[in-house]
Order: C-alpha cells, then sequence, then structure tokens
C-alpha cells in the first residue's frame, strides 16, 4: 500500500478516506463556499496540499453528478498534478466555469483523483507503413 503524505488547509475540511470495493477514486471536497453566476470562472480551493509518491501523478475529474448538481464543468477537463507539485502551500484546486448560477458549499464533494505511475520513457520510431487493421478513420469503431 502506498503511504501520501497530506495537509489540510484546517480543521473544517472532512478528511479524505479510501473506500476500498467501491471505487479506487476519491472525492475531493470544496473548502470554501463558493457563489458563482453564469459565465464566471474560479479556482476552487480543495484544501488539500499532498506530497505523492516519486513516480506518481494524480489525475483530478468532476465526480459524475459535478454538472447536473451545480452546473460548473472543469476548465481543463482533467487535471494532472505531478509528484514534484508537493510543498506546503502547493494547494490543489479545481479549475471551473459555471453554466448557471450556482452555489457550492464548503465540503460538497465536487471532484475525485486517483494516482497513476508516470508514464515510462518512449522512444518514437519513424516508419512508412503501419502493419495493423485501418478501422477506417477518425471517429470510426470499424467497419460494418
Amino acid at each position: 500500500m502506498e503511504r501520501i503524505k497530506i495537509k489540510y488547509l484546517n480543521n473544517d475540511i472532512i478528511r479524505l478516506k479510501y473506500i476500498g470495493g467501491k471505487s479506487d477514486w476519491i472525492d475531493l471536497r470544496s473548502a470554501e463556499r463558493v457563489v458563482m453566476k453564469a459565465g464566471e470562472y474560479k479556482l476552487i480551493h480543495l484544501g488539500v496540499a499532498m506530497q505523492l509518491p516519486e513516480g506518481y501523478e494524480a489525475h483530478i475529474v468532476p465526480r459524475s453528478s459535478t454538472f447536473k448538481n451545480y452546473g460548473i464543468i472543469q476548465t481543463n477537463h482533467l487535471g494532472v498534478v505531478d509528484c514534484k507539485f508537493c510543498g506546503t502551500n502547493d494547494w490543489w484546486h479545481m479549475p471551473v466555469y459555471a453554466i448557471k448560477d450556482t452555489i457550492i458549499e464548503m465540503n460538497d464533494r465536487i471532484c475525485q483523483f486517483r494516482i497513476e505511475k508516470n508514464q515510462p520513457a518512449i522512444d518514437f520510431e519513424e516508419v512508412e507503413e503501419l502493419f495493423a487493421e485501418d478501422r477506417g478513420g477518425f471517429g470510426s469503431t470499424g467497419k460494418k
């Protein structure tokens, strides 16, 4: 089991929990009350800073109910936090755009994360032909 050092913004933040067996994604919460009008952009403070293990990165995405419940979308669609973003004041945030007027309360679950191993080093080899089945181009799931 990997161990992650975590710092919380304050004692009002609900502590993170890994719930085995249900999902390996971990919910993150708003660390503040957020009031947004439609068309506004904001970095929502998530109330945590973490020291990820060397060779790992965190992927942050909205929860499946975030848009339905709050009318916000994550502007970078997938946030990536690498293991070098690990200082005491390297707070995690979620960049969002409001589609409608909304209020997000402190400790509302708005996004989730998981950690992944970094991609291995890759060497690209240029070739004239690729000898795999042609699936038919962009947007194709194969020939009928």
